[in-house]
């Protein structure tokens, strides 16, 4: 049995405590919670720390299968020419693009990440990811443009799909973007996905995106047929807000990842659906278009808020405390508190994993963080702000 205090303890389950008392089992499964009311007295038996204790971070949005590329793809260079950067570069070596996701998963363990929705194109990852401590849902992304080619992409995912079963993965399929899915391909994962518990779709990233689903205009689908990916018009949904309500599944919950773009009308429209999530990744924003998504607006429309970093192919680290400190510095009326219930709790919920991690509530085993040195006057993080894992 191991207890835990700090000056504060955000438990995602009510008020901050002040000095409170956290009790796990030694393999960190949450025992109890104690409002000491501030008044801690002194015992050989609590392990005091400097700072703010938190539950284990959910990380919402990454591609492990990307780490290779750190650092190769220039910044600032729109997402279209990101996307062909990224089909230029996957065709690594297989030992190296092994040897970086597996320094990225121990990486996100050392941040403190706990549970991952980890986006997949092959079963690259699988083999390892059985023993890491890292628990990642994997989901098995699927998109093409060519609608004559459909049959053979649902065909390529259900493969894939096989093989994380068989390494006793946690999977889902999900479609990549409303703009890299033919209309018929979009409809024929609807039908696979009916029961679906989570989804995700990258979502309203870039201008270009914007341009593409308004008009079929733009860099995108230009990239497309300079690809060799499509050669005739093609064919996709009439509007963000039709795919989400109409050529997407309904079960389960739905995660919208980037948003950058998302306007007050659109977000107004979509909410209709149920179990719905926006999920930010504000360096990946930054890196790619420099530009980050409208929190603002995203708050007042009550939208449930989740965090996640995308790849190292776009993300300087896969960390959630960077994340947060990003969204801080760009939104400072947004209290740490609700930065880190995004980043945990309403993680967790989107994951539909609320029931082992997310919040300290007993029975659960959500890992123990400890932020330290940040300003704990004004409840901010500062640059020199680390994260230390205490279970």
């Amino acid at each position: 049995m191991k207890r835990f205090s700090a000056q504060y303890i955000f438990t995602n389950t009510g008020p901050a405590l002040i000095r409170g008392i956290l009790t796990t089992d030694d393999d960190g499964t949450i025992i109890s919670i104690d409002d000491t009311g501030g008044n801690l007295e002194e015992t050989r038996s609590v392990s005091f720390h400097n700072g703010i204790i938190i539950p284990g971070f959910v990380n919402c949005h990454c591609h492990l299968e990307l780490s290779h590329m750190k650092g190769q793809i220039p910044p600032g260079s729109g997402l279209a020419q990101f996307i062909l950067q990224i089909r230029n570069l996957r065709g690594a070596e297989t030992r190296d693009i092994e040897t970086a996701f597996r320094k990225a998963d121990s990486e996100m363990a050392a941040e403190g990440i706990v549970l991952c929705a980890d986006i997949c194109n092959s079963p690259a990852t699988f083999s390892f990811k059985t023993g890491s401590s890292v628990r990642y849902l994997n989901l098995i992304e699927v998109f093409g443009i060519d609608p004559e080619k459909a049959i053979k992409r649902i065909g390529e995912a259900e493969s894939i799909a096989r093989i994380a079963e068989s390494n006793g993965l946690q999977w889902a399929i999900v479609p990549h973007s409303v703009y890299s899915l033919s209309l018929l391909l979009l409809d024929l994962v609807k039908e696979l996905t009916a029961k679906n518990r989570v989804t995700s779709v990258h979502y309203m990233e870039s201008k270009a995106e914007m341009q593409f689903i308004n008009g079929h205009s733009g860099p995108i689908p230009q990239s497309y047929r300079d690809s060799g990916l499509l050669e005739g018009d093609p064919v996709t949904v009439k509007s963000h807000s039709s795919a989400v309500l109409d050529a997407m599944t309904s079960s389960g919950t739905l995660i919208l990842v980037h948003c950058t773009f998302a306007g007050e009308g659109d977000v107004k429209e979509v909410s209709a659906r149920k179990d719905l999530f926006w999920c930010l990744c504000p360096g990946s924003n930054i890196y790619i278009e420099n530009q980050l998504p409208p929190v603002g607006m995203l708050r007042e429309q009550g939208c449930r808020i989740v965090i996640g970093t995308d790849s190292l192919a776009s993300n300087n680290k896969l960390s959630i405390l960077e994340e947060i400190r990003i969204l801080q510095e760009n939104f400072p009326g947004v209290s740490l508190e609700e930065l880190v219930m995004w980043a945990t709790r309403n993680g967790a919920i989107a994951l539909g994993m609320d029931d082992t991690c997310g919040s300290f509530s007993p029975g659960l085993k959500p890992g123990v963080l400890l932020l330290e040195d940040l300003d704990l006057l004004n409840m901010k993080i500062l640059p020199g702000t680390r994260v230390k894992r205490l279970v």
